[in-house]
């Protein structure tokens, strides 16, 4: 028995490790070196590289030429099924935004005490814009997107800062997750699912907070609508 429960606790350690792998590349949203990657795990290098070839096996992680590692292509096909049908419906309206506004538009979604982008569209055509990768994620007490998402929780659960947001129905934020970066983003509330924001982050724009959560709340109204309600 206690051999047993000793196999268990490593693989369970083991596993753990391994998630954190994908964590740590997902977050430096850069190729990592495995003596790197040992280091934000704060493990031996023979540990880390022996993760890495069991990811790297399996098609979730990938070597680059120059021998670091990034995330692989299965890793992108298994979260295509994540949400499939809120990721579907949003994406038409992502793109119309995205376009019409010059800003990346993006979709994220309640992760326990975290705020994940599940799906975003860059513009088409815009001179500059910022990448809000799928699978970003940051504490909910930073950025509009998190507290859009927070302002949809029963009012007696909600924090004071979000009240305003549940009133007026939209969250702003400059410089809160990455620094000199804006975002605006409104609730998404959806039937069976958990609480989600549909937002724009952005350098700069001539348009008000006000302005782009109109533009928001018009979209987020047509993927509540493809989903029915």
């Amino acid at each position: 028995m206690v051999s047993d429960s000793r196999k268990t606790a490593s693989t369970s350690q083991t596993l753990s490790r391994g998630i954190r792998v994908l964590e740590v590349l997902a977050d430096a949203q850069e190729p990592l070196s495995v003596d790197r990657i040992a280091e934000r795990l704060e493990v031996h290098r023979s540990i880390a590289y022996r993760l890495i070839r069991t990811l790297e096996e399996h098609g979730l992680l990938t070597r680059e030429p120059a021998g670091k590692y990034e995330l692989g292509a299965r890793l992108a096909a298994l979260a295509a099924g994540i949400k499939h049908d809120l990721q579907a419906a949003a994406l038409p309206e992502l793109t119309a935004v995205a376009n019409e506004l010059g800003m990346t538009c993006f979709v994220a979604v309640m992760d326990r005490e975290e705020c994940v982008t599940l799906v975003s569209v860059e513009p088409r055509h815009a001179i500059a814009s910022v990448a809000q990768r799928p699978g970003s994620r940051h504490p909910f007490t930073a950025g509009a997107p998190g507290r859009a998402i927070l302002s949809q929780l029963p009012e007696e659960d909600r924090p004071a800062d979000v009240r305003e947001v549940a009133d007026r129905g939209y969250a702003d934020s400059h410089g809160e997750v990455i620094e000199n970066l804006s975002s605006v983003a409104v609730p998404l509330p959806l039937r069976g699912h958990a609480p989600a924001a549909l937002a724009v982050v952005y350098l700069s724009s001539t348009r008000t907070p006000a302005e782009l959560a109109e533009r928001l709340k018009a979209a987020a109204k047509a993927v509540r609508d493809a989903l029915g309600g």
